[in-house]
């Protein structure tokens, strides 16, 4: 079974709400003199009565924060795990991928806005319940389940359930998220988180409020906990022209993740293509990738991609060792493994993953 279902196309609900069966009573919040803080998040937003919070899924009913994103993702597909993108976490594999509506970010280029930036009652939704994403994953064949396309951050207590009833079937989860959460609510989530790819979408402060209205620090601080916390991580970095492609800045920023012992951590730099906001702006040079690969590699990164432009060999995976292809990809596709437990077939140095 290919496609289950995809609606990027909001259709407003005639009430403007959400059934209550697809509503769960938050996890983290406070009640406050102003109606409930959310603290899932930086935002830490003070939602007053009948209101909703930045994200546009956490609402306040009678001074209690429910979550409006249960069980009814307005996406669902399934995906190779390259496109995730992990490229060390068990390459080849199906992954059955969810997402309802809503974002904690507002990020001028995002390639989803139609369903990050609506709300549950304004999507073409499906109900799928933890127990039903678990079943489905299991029926497609699918060894991960991908919480994905939007922000599954902010669908967490979904993420949660269904990833605790996984780890209960041996499915693993993965989160693909833009990292802008408290820490508390991560570290719960990694004891059934089973890998990350993280969305780092620049190295300055100044660029994340602009570009993405959120701030740097808390996503570098995630970055740490998935770490420490032993979950596989991967980080995706989008080249924008005019915005994030100073060399200096990638520079900065590879220096930074090798200080802080992420030079075993892939890298994917990721072409832009006009989207939402920025479609006045080019697509990435081809040139612009490989400088910002080249100097990752000159910082003492070891495994450093190319996303989002076909035709280039910086998809393939090389042993850190004797640097023979140890896993070759067309696209998302994987064309050779030449990996052995974990070791390259040519010089039997261990390739840092997770391979089975």
């Amino acid at each position: 079974m290919g496609t289950l279902g995809m609606a990027f196309i909001p259709t407003l609900a005639a009430n403007n709400s959400v059934p209550k069966k697809y509503q769960r009573e938050a996890r983290y919040y406070k009640v406050t003199g102003r109606g409930v803080k959310c603290t899932l998040c930086p935002n830490e937003c003070n939602i007053s009565l009948n209101d909703t919070g930045d994200c546009r899924t956490r609402i306040n009913r009678d001074n209690k924060l429910y979550t409006t994103a249960y069980g009814n993702p307005c996406a669902i597909h399934i995906d190779p795990v390259e496109k995730k993108p992990l490229y060390h976490f068990l390459p080849g594999s199906r992954s059955f991928s969810i997402a309802t509506a809503g974002c904690n970010l507002v990020c001028l280029n995002c390639q989803n806005w139609q369903i990050s930036q609506a709300t549950p009652a304004e999507t073409r939704n499906q109900e799928l319940f933890p127990e039903q994403v678990v079943a489905s994953s299991i029926g497609n064949n699918c060894q991960s389940i991908a919480y994905t396309y939007a922000e599954p951050l902010v669908f967490y207590e979904y993420t949660y359930d269904s990833s605790e009833k996984a780890h209960q079937e041996g499915i693993k989860n993965i989160l693909v998220s833009n990292g802008y959460v408290n820490e508390e609510p991560l570290r719960k989530l990694t004891k059934v988180i089973d890998a990350a790819n993280i969305d780092l979408k620049s190295f300055s402060d100044d660029i994340y409020v602009r570009l993405n209205t959120g701030s740097l620090e808390p996503v570098l601080r995630t970055l740490k906990i998935l770490k420490e916390e032993g979950v596989w991580l991967e980080i995706t970095n989008l080249v924008i022209p005019g915005w994030t492609d100073d060399m200096d800045m990638v520079k900065e920023m590879c220096g930074w993740l090798t200080k802080n012992s992420f030079d075993e951590t892939p890298i994917h730099f990721s072409r832009f293509f006009p989207q939402y906001k920025l479609q006045q702006l080019p697509a990435t040079p081809a040139n612009t990738l490989t400088k910002a690969r080249n100097i990752a590699l000159q910082e003492g990164l070891k495994f450093v991609y190319i996303g989002n432009l076909p035709g280039s060999n910086a998809s393939n995976t090389l042993c850190p060792k004797c640097h023979q292809v140890v896993i070759e990809r067309k696209g998302f596709r994987i064309m050779k493994n030449n990996l052995t437990e974990g070791k390259c077939q040519f010089c039997h140095a261990p390739v840092p993953g997770v391979w089975s």
